[in-house]
């Protein structure tokens, strides 16, 4: 997966905003393998992934519904912004 900048963390979490919490953790992690899945297709064949994009977060994040833009007040905003971010230290599945 390519680098998370700021970018991949605001689209991420409009992206876990959009389905149910209880839905949120397993989201997560099937975009951050989407990014992964989608940054060797891009190594391996030089071109974009036809769904997932370019291996950034951001544009796995960006192939499903995305919430409104919030602000770091919005606790649930917060929140989501809290799991993508405990998903950079989590281990690649």
């Amino acid at each position: 997966m390519r680098p998370v900048g700021l970018d991949d963390l605001r689209t991420a979490a409009r992206a876990l905003m959009a389905v149910p919490p209880d839905s949120r953790a397993a989201h997560c992690a099937a975009l951050f393998n989407r990014a992964r899945q989608a940054d060797r297709y891009v190594k391996r064949l030089r071109k974009l992934h036809p769904e997932w994009g370019d291996g950034t977060l951001r544009a796995a994040a960006r192939n499903g519904a995305l919430a409104q833009e919030s602000w770091l007040g919005d606790r649930e905003y917060r929140a989501c912004c809290q799991l993508v971010l405990s998903m950079l230290d989590a281990p690649a599945r």
